[in-house]
């Protein structure tokens, strides 16, 4: 027989030479599949090389009362592995060694952020507004103060009001809230790592995260080298650098920037019959910005395969960011792409307090107008940037979608203990 459990396996021989006559048919009455048992006795290699435990004596410790699954193939049935997710660890090694893997690569992303110099921190959930990231927040209610609140989208806001505390270099592991829609490539709640360090600027933090992805991959992986979809990615090379606007005018051939107002690029999106996959009633209420997006996400992105910095944002896509010196339509902001997902976002931050509001105001008319995804006004954060900021850059990733693309994951729901499934 073999004891098993998510850090190894045993093979386990019992014999009525080698214990208690009483003991050995006991075993057969009450011992099944699935059970806990203890177990004495002297270890040998068999000819086939695997060690082995010759059972001299054994405790029983816990019972199954299901049955457990067919145990060569794991869990087939998709259903089941999601709803019972301890089935499928232990029946099914691939999900055993992706999630094993999560937790090495969360231990790495520590290690590495705190011999930076790095501090962990830790920000609150429960937020009055939902800034931080374009997205729509899940509500709740405070019954003891009576007011409405929000799942945070990000810890951005807070991390950065930290530093206006004297903080130079912060990050936190997050869990955050989005209420968008389902993909293989987005999760409702997810686990984002955060970080921001005083005077640096958006091309600092890109060298970092190169150097933090290639000691993930060093420590979690022991190569720099996977294979993604049959292409096999050396992660040490160099990395691509596109602008946004260069790539989607090789993939559209629309120039972003010959179109100021949101309704003519859309205008020539359908004159070029662009299909976007989006219901017009909606996207009519998207801001410029988030049309841009839908617009990479659905034409570009899924080209972008080998590890790619996209820079130089549209800025209306990006209200929290600093504007580019040279080009105020422009953003210091870069996004890492591999594989067609974004799996790190980041750039040198918005420290001024009058522009942040100013575009703090136009993003509320934009979520007063229909866009869901559009930012709140948020007067606490701005009266903690009155108070001074220094120059920030920060960058952000999700733990979920970083593991996905590392292991070449179809579906990022492979990649949580325990996804969210349709209540019975």
């Amino acid at each position: 027989m073999t004891l098993s459990n998510i850090k190894g396996r045993l093979q386990l021989i019992l014999t009525k030479e080698e214990i208690d006559v009483d003991l050995f048919e006991q075993f057969f009455e009450v011992i099944d599949i699935g059970d806990f048992i203890g177990v004495e006795g002297r270890m040998y290699t068999t000819k086939t090389n695997e060690k082995t435990l010759r059972i001299e004596s054994y405790v029983f410790l816990g019972k199954a009362l299901r049955t457990l699954p067919e145990k060569w193939h794991g869990v087939s049935d998709v259903e089941l592995r999601y709803r019972q997710r301890y089935l499928d660890l232990l029946m099914t090694k691939d999900t055993q060694r992706r999630l094993l893997m999560k937790t090495k690569m969360v231990r790495a992303i520590r290690r590495f952020l705190e011999d930076q110099d790095f501090l962990e921190v830790e920000t609150p959930v429960l937020q009055h507004t939902s800034s931080g990231a374009l997205a729509k927040p899940f509500r709740t209610f405070h019954n003891a103060l009576d007011m409405e609140l929000n799942l945070r989208i990000a810890p951005e806001t807070y991390l950065k009001r930290l530093i206006a505390g004297g903080f130079t270099k912060v990050f936190e592991f997050a869990k955050c809230f989005r209420n968008e829609g389902i993909s293989p490539q987005h999760l409702q709640e997810f686990t984002m790592v955060e970080g921001y360090a005083a005077y640096w600027n958006y091309e600092d933090s890109m060298k970092l995260m190169r150097d933090m992805v290639l000691f993930i991959l060093d420590q979690a992986f022991t190569t720099t080298t996977i294979t993604i979809k049959g292409q096999t990615i050396d992660f040490s090379k160099e990395w691509d650098v596109v602008s946004f606007r260069d790539l989607i005018v090789k993939d559209t051939g629309i120039d972003m920037d010959l179109y100021p107002d949101v309704e003519d690029l859309y205008e020539e999106t359908k004159r070029r019959n662009i299909d976007l996959d989006y219901a017009d009633s909606d996207i009519e209420s998207l801001g410029r910005g988030n049309f841009i997006d839908l617009l990479y996400k659905k034409m570009c992105r899924p080209h972008l395969v080998r590890p790619t910095f996209l820079v130089q944002h549209p800025i209306d896509l990006s209200p929290l960011a600093r504007a580019n010196d040279h080009d105020s339509a422009s953003a210091d902001r870069f996004q890492l792409v591999v594989n067609g997902a974004e799996i790190i976002n980041a750039y040198s931050e918005l420290v001024d307090p009058l522009e942040q509001r100013r575009r703090l105001e136009a993003q509320a008319v934009l979520k007063n107008e229909g866009d869901l995804e559009a930012m709140e006004m948020d007067e606490d954060y701005l009266t903690a940037m009155e108070y001074g900021m220094p120059p920030i850059s920060g960058w952000g990733f999700g733990i979920e979608r970083l593991l996905m693309v590392l292991t070449d994951c179809e579906t990022i729901k492979d990649c949580v203990l325990f996804p969210l499934t349709k209540k019975m």
